[in-house]
Order: structure tokens, then C-alpha cells, then sequence
């Protein structure tokens, strides 16, 4: 069997070292000429690690980035709403690990190159179409300058081509992507450690402004301080779409936060000091009826974008590049093994993109919002119980897969 993976992102190359691992040959095929570590942070939570640690990299991972001990929530006054201890430090036997994204990928990417071997990891290759007959794929590239390559033809084809995946594209080509009106900074900074220095902070919410802050490298100067990724996110009715991968501005972001001024940190100031801040919009798409069309498939952002909350969709791309690799072993009918894959994904991923739409982990600043009026409060407790905080993040964790108890079972 020929198994053609179009991207070389996160979900293609865990697709690949799943593949490799269960002994079934593939080929990566990434648009980029030159993989560079790029991105900020990102969050690995313990159904991330669990992932990733069956493709022999969680040693390496945990090395390179910086293991949370607790997620803290704080309303926009600087206010502790709810606080409570991750990963290992919550009963988990992996941990939760903050890092930066590109260091996730060099690491995946080495792996790969190493295991598959460079002849089966092809750069330069954009796909600019997928066509299928009774019996094969047949997958068409161009390099980056614009140049036809020569076609490539697979058994089956897995798109692993993110948000804007031009597979998807082919088979949705009317679909628009979902944006409300969020758009979101994202920046690094050398800061000192902020609470623990192990602390993932939510602080505010959409509606007056949001900050997503945790450490994502260690004593980067020689004197104790870290790297710490902060985004930025805010809604406004009306607002025009952020551009992708932009540069922006301190002046861009300070303004919704001028006054975040607490006595534990200084919001502008982080801001301000940012090495490089660029701009995004939060967009996600609908659920769609089917992500499997005979010999092709989606994966990851490709099939199921969702906004970026709950440090999620990571995640998810690593957990379908399992059960599917674990299915195209099994099944000796692919096609076959792609309708089972979207039959046993595509649910649970939809869940989770509504989910974050709607009722993502910051909900419980949402709602105290709510019962507060989005003022200062003297008493939580007089707000709402810590029962009730408790019981809205063990129902997030519920629906996206990593409950204490689903990675114990």
C-alpha cells in the first residue's frame, strides 16, 4: 500500500511516524522548500502527550519546553476566580508541557526524516489538486516558484494541509471561513516567572478583552527569567479579519489593556517588551457531513479547524493520525479504513469545535462575568461556589478527551 500524507504539519508528520510505527509505508509531501522552526507557544495537554510519547518523542518534548502545574483564571480586574493543578500535578501520569510550536515541529520533523528516511519527505511540494479513479489517487504539486511537478499516485491520499487545505477545498469548494468578529495577537516576551512560573493564566474575556499567558522556555538570559507566549484576543461587532502571519504592533494590542495594571503583573508592560507580536484572526469552519470521499481524507485542521482554545486542536490532529494509521494496518480495504476512520472521528471533533465556540475553558471567567455585571466582586463565594467552578472544567475536559478518568481507562 501507498499512502500519500499532503502536509508536513504537526498531524501529517504524526501520521507518518504512526504509520512508520505500525509498519505501513508513506510518503510526506510539504509545500514549504526549507522547514524552519517557526510559531509561538503552544500547550501539550496529557491526551497530547499520550500521543506523543507512543511516538517516542515525549523525553525530548518535556526538554524543551516547561511542565505546567496549574491553569489559573482571573477576571480583567486581576481577580483569582478558579485555580487548579495540571498534568502530573493533578493525578495525570503525563504531564502538561508548554512550548514553543516550532520546537514541536523540529522535533517531529527529525523523527521523521530520521525514521522514514529524507527520500520519503518531499519539500517543495504544494498540492494544487487530487483527482481518484476505481483504484488510486492522484495527487498534483507545483513547487513554490510555480512550477508542475511530476504526479504522484497512492493508494490513498490524507490532506494534512491545515485551515486553508486546498484538498478541502476540492470537495467544499463554496465554504467560507467562520470568523465573529475575534481577532487575536499573539507575542513572546523575556519576563520574569509570573505566579509558580509554571502557571497557565486565562485572564478577561472576548467581550473586554483577553489574555492567554504561560512560560514556554526556561532562564532564557542567565538570570532567571523565561519566555513567556501571551495572546491577545478581543471581539468587536464589525471588526475587519486580522491578516494571517502579520507583524503587529504593541500599540495594536495596549490599547485594550492599558489598565491591566495588577499588583502580580504588569499586562502593558508584558506587551510592550514583546520580542515579535504578530496578528490572526480566530476563525474556525462549520462542521461538515463527511471528511472521506472515496480514496481521500482529511485530517487535523483540514478536517475539523476549531478556534484555539483549550489547547485543543493539536491534540486532535494527534489522536486522528492514530486511529487512522491503527485502521489502514488493520483494514486490508483503505477505503474502507477511511470510512471507518471519519465514522469514529468526526463526531467528537464537532463536538469539540462547537464546544469551543461556545462554552470553551474561559467560560467560568464568561460566567462570572455574568453574575457580576463584569465588576470587581468582593467575595467569590458570594458569586458562585467553587463546586460549581470545578464542575464547568471537568466538563470541558469531558467533551475533549481528557478526563482524569478517559486517560486512565
Amino acid at each position: 500500500m501507498r499512502i500519500a500524507i499532503v502536509g508536513g504539519g504537526i498531524g501529517g508528520l504524526a501520521l507518518a511516524l504512526s504509520l512508520h510505527r505500525m509498519g505501513v509505508a508513506c510518503d510526506v509531501y510539504e509545500s514549504v522548500p526549507e522547514v524552519r522552526e517557526i510559531g509561538v507557544g503552544i500547550t501539550l495537554l496529557p491526551h497530547a502527550m499520550r500521543e506523543l510519547a507512543l511516538l517516542g518523542v515525549q523525553e525530548e518534548l518535556e526538554a524543551a519546553g516547561i511542565e505546567n502545574y496549574e491553569s489559573v483564571f482571573c477576571n480583567r480586574w486581576g481577580q483569582f476566580i478558579y485555580r487548579e493543578p495540571r498534568g502530573r500535578h493533578a493525578g495525570y501520569s503525563l504531564p502538561e508541557v508548554g512550548l514553543a510550536r516550532g520546537k514541536l515541529h523540529g522535533i517531529l520533523y527529525r523523527a521523521a526524516l530520521e525514521r522514514l528516511g529524507p527520500a520519503h519527505i518531499h519539500l517543495d511540494h504544494r498540492c494544487v489538486g487530487v483527482e481518484q479513479d476505481a483504484k488510486h489517487a492522484i495527487l498534483r504539486f507545483h513547487t513554490a516558484a510555480g512550477a508542475p511537478l511530476a504526479p504522484v499516485q497512492a493508494d490513498v491520499a490524507v490532506a494534512c494541509d491545515g485551515v486553508n487545505s486546498t484538498v478541502r477545498r476540492g470537495f467544499y469548494p463554496g465554504e467560507k471561513l467562520a470568523f465573529g468578529g475575534i481577532n487575536t495577537w499573539r507575542g513572546v516576551t523575556v519576563h520574569a516567572p509570573i505566579l509558580t512560573g509554571k502557571s497557565y493564566l486565562r485572564i478577561g474575556s472576548i467581550d473586554t478583552g483577553k489574555m492567554v499567558i504561560y512560560p514556554i522556555a526556561d532562564d532564557v538570559d542567565g538570570q532567571g527569567n523565561q519566555l513567556v507566549n501571551w495572546v491577545a484576543e478581543i471581539r468587536r461587532e464589525g471588526a475587519a479579519m486580522n491578516d494571517w502571519n502579520q507583524p503587529g504592533r504593541p500599540e495594536d494590542v495596549i490599547r485594550f489593556f492599558e489598565d491591566w495594571r495588577f499588583d502580580w503583573l504588569d499586562v502593558p508592560q508584558l506587551i510592550r517588551s514583546a520580542q515579535s507580536i504578530f496578528e490572526y484572526p480566530m476563525v474556525d469552519r462549520d462542521p461538515v457531513a463527511r471528511w472521506t470521499f472515496g480514496r481521500v481524507t482529511l485530517l487535523g485542521d483540514a478536517a475539523h479547524p476549531m478556534y484555539p482554545r483549550g489547547s485543543n486542536g493539536s491534540a486532535q490532529a494527534l489522536i486522528d493520525a492514530r486511529v487512522l494509521a491503527q485502521l489502514l494496518r488493520e483494514q486490508a480495504d483503505p477505503v474502507a479504513a477511511l470510512a471507518e476512520y471519519e465514522k469514529l472521528r468526526l463526531a467528537p471533533t464537532s463536538k469539540i469545535v462547537e464546544t469551543n465556540r461556545t462554552v470553551p475553558p474561559d467560560y467560568i471567567i464568561m460566567k462570572v462575568d455574568e453574575l457580576t455585571g463584569g465588576q470587581p466582586f468582593d467575595k467569590l463565594e458570594d458569586v458562585i461556589s467553587a463546586e460549581e467552578l470545578r464542575k464547568l472544567s471537568d466538563e470541558y475536559k469531558e467533551i475533549a478527551g481528557f478526563s482524569l478518568g478517559a486517560l486512565k481507562g
